[in-house]
Formats: structure tokens, sequence, C-alpha cells
């Protein structure tokens, strides 16, 4: 096959994918991942099912790939808005503001992994590629906090535990706002979190 149409054929198939994922995560979010079947993410993609499972193996597979998806999506996003400040204060503002900001935008996303996430597999047996977007989003504070511990901004902390309670606070946050528990803005949120956090870790 001439390399033309083989590049042609990968972004169709990136492009369907695409499409199908996002089927995919609204029947999730609605209906969870044990009410939701293959036949109907089929028909919300326009596709017959047969055709789905040249794309997918099973319905564990799509959700899996959903929750990556919208992971690496999030884990791109916080990175690049820390990158862009300097003080460790704003860094860590950016994380927070960012995860929220996206979980307001990708309802349906979070829905899916806040309340259906835990039910279908125990953390240890998930795929390599979804345990090391989680532990990249921890890497990525650890690496703000150890550069503002030695720059004096923020007291002597053990900053793996540090980072991962920043993690758990943030998406705490997130599922607060889904469940409609809170009457704030999500900027508010951000700032009462961050004021939280600074004032254990800052000097």
């Amino acid at each position: 096959m001439p390399a033309t149409a083989r590049t042609k054929q990968k972004v169709v198939s990136a492009f369907r994918c695409d499409e199908i994922l996002g089927s995919a995560r609204k029947i999730f979010a609605k209906k969870g991942f044990a009410g939701a079947t293959m036949d109907e993410i089929a028909a919300a993609s326009g596709l017959a099912k047969g055709t789905l499972y040249l794309y997918f193996k099973s319905k564990r597979d799509v959700y899996l790939q959903t929750l990556q998806r919208g992971s690496a999506d999030a884990l791109e996003q916080a990175k690049t808005n820390m990158q862009a400040n300097e003080d460790l204060r704003a860094k860590i503002r950016s994380f927070v503001a960012t995860r929220a900001r996206h979980a307001e935008e990708n309802r349906d996303f979070y829905k899916i992994y806040l309340t259906e996430f835990s039910n279908v597999t125990h953390p240890a047996s998930i795929n390599r590629e979804f345990r090391d977007l989680h532990l990249k989003q921890a890497q990525a504070l650890g690496q703000a906090l150890r550069c503002g511990m030695d720059r004096g901004e923020i007291r002597r902390v053990d900053v793996e535990t540090a980072a991962f309670t920043i993690q758990d606070m943030t998406r705490s946050l997130i599922a607060r706002r889904l469940l409609g528990w809170s009457k704030k803005g999500v900027e508010e949120e951000v700032e009462d979190l961050c004021d939280l956090v600074w004032r254990g870790i800052g000097c």
C-alpha cells in the first residue's frame, strides 16, 4: 500500500476512534460501565457493532481508553499552564485551576472517572498507560514542589506526600462541584483550596 494511502487510513482511523470515544463517554456518564452496552456505543457512533470491534476489542477497552484520553488531555493542559509560571504558589494554583476548569468543560468524562472508575476494577489491575498518567500528574507537582523547597518558598516537606495530597484535594473539589454540593464559583473554590494548601506548606 502506498505511503499516502497508509497515512490517509491512519487519519481516518484516528478520527473514527475519536468519534467512538466521544459517543462512549456520554453513554458511560449516563449509564455507568455496567449499564452501557457495545450495541449502544455502536449506534451512538453511527457504526455497526462489528465495525466497532475493529477499533476496540471490548467494552472495557473502550472504557479505559476513554479514561486515558481524558486524563492525558488534563495532564498536558496542567503541565503547560504550570510551566508558564515562575513561583511555586502560582504553579500550584495553575494546576488546581486547570484541573477544575477542565472538569467544568468535560463533565461527562469526570462523571465516569469519579463515579465508576473505582467500581470497575482494582487500581492494581489497570493498564500501565493509565497508571502512568496518574503518576505523571503527581510527578509534575512534585517537581515544582521540590524546586520551590530548594528556593525557600516552602518549608521542608515530604514532596511525594504533598504532591499526592494536592492531587487528591483537587479531585475532591471536582467531585463536590459535579455533585452540586458547592454554591461557589469555580475560581473562588480554586482560591480557597490553594490558600488552604499554602497555609500548610508555605514558609
